[in-house]
């Protein structure tokens, strides 16, 4: 009975791991997307902000970043930094194949999936810093007006 009851927790264990294991696995998109500027009418696969966009229906959130909000913004610095991280990450997302990698949390409590978005094998997150027009997700949003 031990024997069996070992056996049986190890062979979940193993399961677990592997299921783990491929949710975290980056998962390549196809080269064919086209990426526009979020309208009013429906979303498939454009960019809403800096840091949020929609890819086949689905919509996303990067996970490792923040960026300056557009809707709205709450200063001038903010509008025009916003509209130039936006601008960017179109920039990105058309630039070639995506990847993207699952974080401990499925969705924010807005319903966007939250993922880390790899553009052959770099953070977009980290290509955002490095350029000025994001910062490093830390739990909270701070004011870009400052």
């Amino acid at each position: 009975m031990k024997v069996r009851l070992f056996t049986a927790i190890a062979s979940l264990s193993a399961l677990a791991i592997g299921f783990l294991a491929s949710g975290a696995s980056a998962q390549p998109s196809s080269a064919s997307e086209a990426f526009s500027i979020c309208g009013s009418g429906q979303r498939i696969t454009c960019v809403v902000d800096g840091d949020t966009f929609w890819f086949r229906g689905q919509k996303i959130r990067i996970a490792d970043i923040d960026t300056p909000e557009l809707s709205p913004p709450r200063c001038e610095r903010e509008r025009e930094r916003g509209l130039a991280a936006k601008q960017r990450l179109l920039d990105i997302l058309n630039s070639g194949p995506l990847s993207f990698k699952t974080t401990a949390r499925d969705e924010d409590r807005f319903g966007r999936k939250l993922r880390i978005v790899y553009r052959e094998r770099r953070s977009v997150g980290d290509i955002l810093v490095a350029e000025g027009l994001a910062r490093k997700w830390e739990g909270s949003r701070r004011s870009w007006c400052e």
